[in-house]
């Protein structure tokens, strides 16, 4: 690895902390205006019944009633060492919670994230073979109207068609609750119920996944056909290719066989854009269909005002959204030489 490569990293990784900062900075501001009142985020530890003493007492044991600066300051330090606080309702760390409902979410993303690059690959393929047919326009239609789409739109539809008036799905949850849950080897409850050949429970979870999964992939795959059909179209042009055809094989054996392999190149760092974007989509998608995972528990720390676990969940998904950029950039910087030169 050459000298420039490592600076690169080095200042990606610099930017991605810096970043982090502004957002631990941002969001405990926004907290703070939502409930300037320290007494009233002591009463989130206290319940509603609390003297105006005991108020006090638990403002000045979590620190609420410091200026907001040194509440930031002693925040920061606290999630660099990995502790986000204690979830005044479930009294327990936020990081366990998180540790809880985060492998749920992430079962969800990273199939969503592999079929959205599938259906992106092959319909920016059947879009550029069939460049200004109606096929293309109609694959263009497609991925534009579900790009555009807010995700729980998307959600609603699928939950609508599917699950109420085909019933082919489950509507809502994560589970049969009447079956028994495997025992917790891993942190993955469809992983747990593989390796303990809980076959009942690990069929439920599937069946639960498919909706919330396919719509995730619904609001990402567009701008993977995007990125596929210009890339495919600029290397049908390319004399590789044209060489292709005058070796006499067939035209879908060109596309499918030489360009799209090709033009799958520049695709590597947006798979680690869209896996963050798609974090950040089934939040909203989660709440839809009542699957437990970080987006039932982002919704119930926003309608509770539980202060700790929503400052919590906002950093662990925009945590996730600064990995992927820095992830992608760095490969991006590593496959495009070009990038390191202009910085």
């Amino acid at each position: 690895m050459s000298i420039n490569i490592i600076f690169f990293i080095i200042r990606r990784i610099i930017n991605a902390f810096v970043t982090l900062l502004l957002l631990i900075i941002i969001v405990f501001i926004m907290i703070h205006v939502i409930a300037p009142n320290p007494l009233a985020l002591a009463r989130l530890y206290t319940g509603p019944h609390a003297t105006y003493s005991e108020l006090e007492q638990v403002a000045k044991e979590y620190g609420l009633d410091k200026p907001l600066y040194v509440q930031i300051v002693n925040y920061i330090i606290n999630v660099l060492h990995g502790n986000f606080g204690i979830d005044p309702v479930y009294k327990v760390p936020v990081i366990d919670l998180i540790g809880k409902y985060l492998p749920r979410t992430l079962e969800l993303v990273i199939p969503a994230t592999i079929l959205s690059v599938i259906i992106g690959l092959v319909t920016g393929a059947i879009a550029a073979s069939n460049r200004n047919n109606p096929i293309d326009y109609l694959v263009r239609g497609v991925y534009l109207v579900t790009w555009a789409s807010p995700p729980f739109f998307v959600a609603t539809i699928l939950q609508l068609v599917i699950a109420y008036y085909l019933r082919l799905l489950p509507p809502t949850g994560t589970v049969n609750p009447t079956l028994s849950p495997p025992k917790s080897i891993t942190p993955f409850p469809l992983v747990n119920a593989m390796i303990t050949g809980n076959w009942p429970y690990f069929f439920s979870l599937l069946h639960h996944m498919v909706l919330p999964t396919v719509a995730i992939a619904l609001v990402t795959f567009g701008i993977i056909t995007r990125i596929a059909r210009a890339s495919m179209l600029d290397y049908m042009e390319s004399d590789f290719a044209r060489l292709s055809f005058m070796k006499g094989l067939s035209r879908r054996r060109v596309v499918y066989g030489v360009v799209l392999r090709n033009a799958s190149i520049p695709l590597v760092t947006l798979i680690a854009l869209l896996f963050g974007y798609s974090v950040a989509g089934a939040v909203v998608i989660e709440d839809v269909f009542q699957y437990h995972g970080m987006g039932y528990f982002i919704t119930q720390a926003i309608e509770g005002l539980d202060y700790t676990s929503i400052l919590g969940t906002t950093l662990i998904v925009g945590i996730s959204i600064i990995i992927a950029n820095l992830i992608a950039d760095i490969l991006y910087g590593i496959l495009d030489p070009r990038v390191r030169i202009i910085e």
